[in-house]
């Protein structure tokens, strides 16, 4: 029997039009200024714009930080820090995709409890109370606004640092899905791909329990069935709600049952080789759920079957199926399903297996896993 400490940190505010609570909402924490961390493409869009005009109509000062880049470093922590220590917010908020929501975290972890990045690497290494913290996520991917982790690449070595503690996690999860009708068709698509890997890795890890299943299932409901419409279509509001809640909801299973071999083999090929992170977990996560069928057979075929008896859509049967049907999605995206086609250096593979092994969440993959293990799956992916 598993333990379970289940304890939801985060309150989810889910309708269109939901940006323009963003001022009440922080109102009620009787704050004066707030920092919001967004991003030059967010920016471009208009929707940090809305962000603060709700915020200076309920009486917050704000001042916005952009600096950032895909995949937050510990240099765009200490930039968004010295904004930071001179404009001394009592609130942050994180509007954008999952870099701005990482970014802002981390920022806060150093602001509140000083040192730097690198000392909150691991979990529970905050040393006191953080500013609290709005998430407004503008894409249907990480599930950022539902966790406690912050992912922070090392500007030097590209390592990514998962910083963790409950007391970073977001007060507020304010997600309005009128602001995902603008992602361009290539981020929706390598958005949705990461966000149900999360929903798929969270149901088999050896952390899993059966409240973390019920939101990964939940999850892949939601974006298995909606993630072809927004293919198809990407101003279908009802789609793009429904993806939005999905990634939302695998960040709480993921928060509660971490991720496993498809995210530690994505990440190498992100520092080493610039694939972006949804594209590496696209390739790599049909070939990691046939290499754990071997041991989650049961799991898999019990996620497939609640699922196809809601929607005859999606696959049933075992986990073949599944991963056939993954290779279908990301097909129908426009999605590269070879490393070779990536630009990926084949007499690197062991190099990469080794670094995918030090990866975090391998620990918690369903079916442990070697180093040999790692290279035959990069080669398995080429």
């Amino acid at each position: 029997m598993k333990s379970i400490d289940f304890a939801p940190q985060t309150r989810i505010i889910h309708h269109p039009g939901a940006i323009d609570q963003l001022g009440s909402l922080a109102a009620e924490f009787s704050v004066k200024r707030a920092l919001l961390v967004s991003d030059p493409g967010i920016i471009s869009v208009g929707h940090t714009q809305l962000g603060c005009d709700s915020l200076v109509a309920a009486g917050i000062e704000t001042r916005v930080f952009s600096d950032i880049q895909e995949n937050p470093t510990t240099g765009d922590v200490e930039k968004g820090l010295a904004v930071a220590r001179e404009f001394q917010p009592q609130l942050l908020v994180g509007l954008g995709g999952g870099s701005s929501m990482d970014c802002a975290k981390g920022i806060n972890f150093v602001y509140s409890c000083g040192g730097e990045i690198k000392d909150y690497w691991g979990t529970s290494k905050a040393t006191g109370e953080m500013l609290p913290m709005i998430a407004v996520p503008t894409t249907a991917g990480t599930g950022s606004e539902t966790q406690s982790f912050a992912l922070i690449s090392d500007a030097d070595s590209h390592i990514k640092m998962a910083c963790g503690d409950r007391r970073a996690s977001c007060r507020i999860a304010l997600l309005d899905p009128q602001l995902t009708l603008t992602q361009p068709a290539q981020l929706t698509a390598l958005t949705g791909i990461d966000a149900i890997a999360h929903a798929l890795e969270t149901y088999v890890t050896t952390r899993r329990n059966p409240i973390s299943m019920v939101f990964s299932r939940e999850a892949w409901q939601l974006l298995a069935s909606n993630f072809p419409r927004v293919l198809e279509d990407g101003s279908c509001l009802e789609a793009r709600a429904a993806m939005q809640l999905g990634a939302c909801l695998a960040g709480v299973a993921i928060e509660n049952s971490m991720l496993g071999a498809a995210h530690s083999l994505a990440n190498p090929l992100t520092s080493e080789y610039g694939i972006l992170h949804g594209q590496a977990i696209a390739i790599m996560l049909p070939h990691v759920i046939r290499f754990n069928g071997q041991t989650s057979a049961e799991h898999y075929a019990e996620l497939l079957a609640a699922s196809h008896a809601l929607d005859n859509r999606l696959p049933a049967g075992d986990f073949e199926q599944l991963a056939s049907f993954i290779e279908q999605l990301t097909s129908q995206a426009g999605l590269p399903s070879q490393l070779s086609s990536c630009g990926v250096d084949e007499e690197r593979l062991e190099e990469l297996a080794g670094q995918a092994a030090q990866q975090w969440t391998a620990q918690f993959n369903p079916r442990k896993v070697t180093v040999e293990d790692f290279k035959a799956l990069y080669q398995t992916a080429f």
